[in-house]
């Protein structure tokens, strides 16, 4: 047994040196430990030693064990280093080279117009309140004045998913729901920005996917002045202190009256231009008293409470804004246009300091 074990001590001094990789090693080490390997032959031949022998044989190869282990161990670490060295050189950097310029992402223009007007509503004490994208007919419609035989459907035109399920056409069904879950009918100052869906041809200005922003306050007394100050306020923070404003009368079936709200040209200055068509006005959103149906349907007694709602495009807002041409801008993976508006958004910066 003892030539034995002194025979495999050579042959793994002498193989040792041949292994230049961490495969080769393994392979190497079930050679020799393995199952089947060469130490578990020598190991099976015990049983035929005489007991005296027996312990000696094991004491062999244990020996034998630990020979292995440190000789593996220290092939092992070399073998790690080498394949560590040759990766590092592979892999080499030239870190004096000049550097190859990464596109990084900018904050999309809806997001922006978006995050300005929640900022100035909370400032004023607003909610900001959300809703499901796939509504309820009762919600979206009759809670808001529409009865199924309305003809005001018809201006609407709509995704229904079912007879009673569709996508939302407007964030007006959030400040249905608002108002009908305000169990204890206390006063409401919520704004509900949100993602609606029309069935209309997508051109430069129309798109049948849309992001609306509607405000709704409700409470004892409000008046029309109450919206007019409000809307001052709005238009003055997203166009300029020299902005004005003016009402004109429209119709919409949730609001009583109900205004088209227009704001002086912001590149003539109200004198007339082709972007305002010679008017000096620019239409920009729509909004009017809370009909006295809709605070009856969820729960508001009109002969209490009043209230007035308006509604915006986040798209025709930034449009106005930021000088942009085709809604279709807001919606394809272009990069020209992020970062053209991203430039645009440094230069304000910069001269704003």
């Amino acid at each position: 047994m003892k030539e034995n074990i002194e025979n495999l001590k050579a042959e793994v001094q002498l193989e040792i040196p041949n292994i230049t990789n961490l495969k080769q090693l393994m392979d190497f080490k079930v050679t020799y430990l393995g199952k089947k390997g060469k130490l578990s032959e020598l190991a099976s031949e015990i049983g035929r030693l005489a007991n005296s022998e027996k312990k000696e044989a094991g004491m062999l190869l244990n020996d034998f064990k630990n020979f292995f282990n440190d000789i593996f161990e220290t092939t092992q670490k070399r073998l790690e280093q080498v394949a560590l060295d040759k990766k590092l050189e592979d892999e080499w950097i030239d870190v004096t080279l000049p550097s190859t310029k990464i596109s990084v992402g900018t904050i999309h223009p809806l997001t922006l117009v978006i995050d300005e007007i929640e900022e100035l509503f909370i400032s004023m004490g607003y909610d900001v309140v959300e809703g499901p994208e796939i509504e309820s007919d009762l919600y979206n419609f009759e809670k808001l004045n529409l009865a199924k035989d309305h003809p005001a459907r018809d201006m609407q035109d709509s995704f229904y998913i079912t007879t009673e399920m569709l996508l939302r056409t407007q964030t007006s069904p959030v400040q249905a729901r608002t108002m009908d879950s305000n169990k204890d009918k206390t006063p409401i100052r919520i704004i509900c920005p949100g993602k609606v869906y029309r069935k209309d041809d997508d051109d430069m200005t129309h798109s049948h996917q849309f992001t609306q922003i509607e405000g709704l306050v409700v409470d004892e007394n409000i008046s029309v002045a109450h919206l007019k100050g409000t809307l001052e306020v709005l238009v003055r923070k997203l166009f300029g202190d020299d902005r004005e404003i003016r009402l004109r009368p429209s119709f919409f079936p949730f609001t009583e009256p109900s205004l088209e709200v227009d704001v002086t040209c912001f590149k003539c200055g109200g004198n007339g231009c082709p972007l305002c068509k010679q008017t000096g006005w620019i239409e920009i959103l729509g909004a009017g008293m809370v009909h006295p149906n809709v605070l009856r349907a969820c729960g508001y007694d009109p002969e209490k409470y009043s209230g007035f709602a308006f509604g915006m495009g986040a798209e025709r807002i930034a449009m106005l804004k930021y000088g942009i041409n085709d809604i279709r801008h807001f919606y394809v993976n272009n990069m020209n246009f992020l970062d053209n508006f991203d430039r645009l958004e440094k230069e304000d910066t910069n001269e704003s300091k």
